[in-house]
């Protein structure tokens, strides 16, 4: 009976209080009990069956949404698409705003490995085009994404024309049920985070801010910079209201899960029960939420562009407008071809590094130093990332709603006048 009332008393509290409470403890732990590294499994099971359940959850929703939906894409899948490109090349623009005007020296003294590093644009988008063909069981197991949409895409427009009326019901259950896990899965994030605190704490210490101190200060600035700077006057734009109420409520659910299980696949789950309570259009989010976590990659845009810059100001090479567009470019493409796991995003600055005629050998060795300090690069990347999924969807969708003239959520856009939208309520 007590047992049954802790449960109720845990699932009555807020998600984040408890989130906080946990991250805490986390840290405490590590400081005081690192030896106890069983703590630190329940951070491993709760990204694992997150990484798990994720590649499952995209493809069941959007074979279900585009099974029970309409026969073709609408504008707001152009839009969102657009908004994650021009997210991310902004991105890189603000990186090399911020390596220009404080820029970083590295100590290039540590053993190189180069055999895993993209040579060239062309391998990146021939990468791509190989994954979305890939066998479509191998892509739910590797949690290969785009291949998930493609397969999924497929299958779904293949069952809407050929299905019964039990196969679409069968198809909703299966929908709800992997939902519901996920439910479960998500209410336990306290003790997962408190086990990923935990390991952070008690492996690296404070001592990883004293040695890279300012190449973190200068990455982790500029990712907050374009999060509360740049995103918002992106959204501001397209949606000619106050973004920063839609901003802070995306930060609020999105970026505490992604920062800690520094995985954009991983926080899919995540983002798409924040887009079921912002109100959207399943068959929308389903799909742009897991193509975002392909494409959308506005932190690792920055990583890359500040790591190359920081490498090319160690070694006294003069930096031109041509070969700064350039590198904005390659941060770009090569960003948006990055895998949605930890620390994938490192292995592209090699390739934002060939335009100034760095050597592959010592590219990899700020590679090296990628890693080093990628328990906080990584984490705020990945918060950046997942987090603009969830707000470049909302706003795509949201600009698709004031076209249609469809009152926008009044929590959200105070601004909007509501006796019009409501008198036209009247009258229908």
């Amino acid at each position: 009976m007590k047992l049954n009332a802790l449960v109720k008393k845990y699932n009555s509290a807020n998600l984040v209080l408890r989130i906080a409470i946990s991250i805490v403890v986390g840290a405490l732990l590590g400081v005081f009990l690192p030896s106890q590294k069983w703590i630190s499994e329940f951070g491993v099971l709760f990204v694992g069956a997150l990484k798990a359940v994720a590649p499952v959850l995209v493809f069941i929703l959007i074979i279900c949404s585009l099974a029970n939906g309409k026969s073709r894409l609408d504008r707001r899948f152009v839009r969102v698409v657009a908004l994650y490109l021009v997210g991310t090349l902004l991105a890189s623009f603000a990186a090399v705003g911020s390596s220009i005007m404080f820029p970083q020296n590295l100590e290039l003294n540590v053993s190189a490995d180069v055999s895993t590093v993209p040579t060239d644009i062309y391998e990146i988008l021939h990468n791509l085009l190989v994954n979305a063909v890939s066998n479509p069981f191998a892509s739910i197991s590797d949690a290969n994404y785009i291949g998930i949409l493609v397969w999924a895409a497929f299958m779904g427009f293949a069952i809407k024309k050929i299905a019964s009326p039990v196969t679409f019901t069968v198809l909703q259950d299966v929908s709800n049920a992997v939902s519901m896990v996920v439910r479960w899965i998500i209410n336990l994030a306290p003790f997962g985070i408190m086990g990923i605190m935990y390991t952070s704490v008690s492996t690296n210490g404070i001592g990883i801010f004293k040695t890279y101190g300012s190449l973190i200060l200068v990455l982790v600035c500029t990712m907050l910079f374009v999060m509360l700077v740049v995103v918002p006057a992106l959204v501001g734009l397209v949606l000619r209201h106050d973004p920063y109420p839609l901003v802070l409520k995306c930060l609020k659910s999105s970026a505490v899960t992604a920062f800690f299980t520094r995985s954009s696949a991983a926080n899919i789950p995540v983002n798409m029960a924040l887009c079921k309570r912002l109100g959207l259009d399943r068959e929308f989010y389903s799909v742009s939420i897991p193509l975002g976590a392909t494409i959308n990659m506005s932190g690792a845009a920055i990583t890359i562009t500040v790591m190359a810059l920081a490498t090319v100001h160690t070694l006294g090479i003069p930096v031109t407008l041509t070969s700064t567009l350039i590198v904005c470019l390659l941060a770009t493409i090569g960003a948006c071809g990055t895998s949605g796991v930890a620390g994938g995003s490192l292995l592209l600055i090699p390739l934002a590094c060939a335009p100034f005629g760095v050597s592959t050998d010592v590219a990899m060795q700020v590679v090296a130093i990628g890693f080093i300090i990628g328990v906080v690069q990584d984490s705020m990347e990945t918060a950046l990332n997942s987090t603009t999924d969830a707000i470049f969807t909302a706003t795509a969708e949201y600009a698709a709603w004031r076209k249609q003239g469809k009152p926008l959520p009044k929590e959200l856009f105070r601004e909007h006048k509501p006796e019009e939208h409501e008198s036209e309520e009247h009258e229908v």
